[in-house]
């Protein structure tokens, strides 16, 4: 039996699924732009990745973690409803109504491992343009695992929201970003991402409508003046 012509190294290296070290992924299907150009320039395939993990490794609640996200689920609710699985705090209407059609919001309250069980399912309905989960700062490897093989088979990003503490596990998601507040902006670091790693340190203009210390969890009943600035955050 004739075994199979070998592969050109130019065709190999033109596949989405293989890069080289010194350089960005190419990434599959067109990533989704993150709406800061200086940020997009980091991104292997010049945005958010879709059908992967990518986790958000924050300092504190409130560091304007969900208005780095806006520009992305704007761009995502217009093709499918973007869901929340077990938000820390309240959504308010109002607020999310300024990023994207209400209709297109799907809350899903869960708690403990029923959180990555809804966010798996969820997934495998196909039927979502983005979706965001926060959990622990200690999660198993073994449960991120399923989340990052049930986000492989959709087209939409996947965002994980975790304290900071997070970072010092491993993870298979293939972009990991630490989030800490700087004078008005969000300074972020790219810890993982399929190229060579990022040596510095990116400070975004991004919103930051309430300090962590004011944020109150759900079930709290804030002001109606403030309730709109605790989905901003």
């Amino acid at each position: 039996m004739m075994s199979a012509a070998p592969l050109a190294l130019d065709s190999v290296l033109l596949r989405s699924d293989v890069w080289r070290g010194d350089r960005l992924a190419l990434g599959g299907e067109a990533a989704v732009a993150s709406g800061f150009a200086e940020l997009d320039a980091e991104l292997p395939g010049g945005g958010w990745p879709r059908g992967a993990l990518t986790e958000l490794l924050h300092e504190g609640a409130g560091l304007g973690e969900l208005s780095l996200l806006r520009p992305a689920l704007a761009a995502c609710a217009a093709r499918a409803p973007v869901a929340l699985v077990a938000p820390p705090w309240r959504p308010h209407a109002p607020a999310w109504a300024g990023v994207l059609p209400l209709e297109r919001l799907l809350l899903v309250e869960a708690a403990g491992a029923d959180a990555p069980w809804a966010a798996e399912h969820l997934l495998a309905s196909g039927a979502l343009g983005a979706l965001l989960l926060w959990l622990p700062a200690r999660c198993e490897t073994r449960m991120l695992r399923r989340l990052q093989l049930a986000a492989g088979g959709h087209a939409a990003p996947v965002f994980v929201l975790r304290p900071a503490g997070g970072a010092a596990g491993a993870s298979p998601a293939v972009l990991r970003m630490a989030l800490d507040g700087a004078p008005e902006a969000l300074r972020v670091r790219i810890l993982k991402r399929r190229g060579p790693p990022c040596g510095r340190a990116l400070n975004l203009a991004v919103a930051r409508p309430l300090a962590p210390a004011r944020l109150r969890p759900r079930g709290a009943n804030p002001p109606l003046a403030r309730r709109a600035q605790v989905v901003g955050a």
